[in-house]
């Protein structure tokens, strides 16, 4: 008797190949947003909660966009072909993927930081606080 697990077959190879590949052109991990963070980005990392949640901790280097608030106005600072890279709360909060679509319908290349604050601090990684 199969269990849950085993009771629908898994997808081809290729198809597993081009489906995991994919992945990463929408999301990356706290690990390679630290690292990067510590030898200077080539990306625009945006807290995308509310103001009490980014004054109580937030990724160092991150900048506080709410997602609500992104407009074609607050990223005319940014040449177009700026990475954005969105996180929320974490795996509980749809705010990093809500900033993410948003991004894209302006146009904008982004990514979402996969597991939010919530992996963030998992890893053991640092938080800022304040404004």
């Amino acid at each position: 008797m199969p269990s849950n697990v085993t009771a629908v077959s898994a997808a081809p190879s290729t198809l597993a190949r081009e489906h995991f590949a994919a992945a990463f052109r929408f999301e990356t991990d706290c690990w390679d947003v630290h690292d990067a963070l510590s030898r200077g980005p080539d990306f625009v990392l945006l807290d995308v909660r509310g103001p009490a949640q980014f004054e109580a901790g937030h990724v160092p280097g991150a900048i506080h966009l709410p997602h609500g608030k992104i407009v074609r106005s607050r990223l005319e600072a940014y040449p177009p072909d700026t990475l954005f890279v969105t996180y929320c709360a974490g795996p509980h909060c749809n705010g990093a993927a809500r900033g993410a679509l948003r991004l894209a319908e302006l146009g904008r290349p982004v990514k979402i930081m996969a597991g939010g604050i919530t992996s963030w601090i998992d890893e053991g990684f640092a938080l800022a606080t304040g404004a």
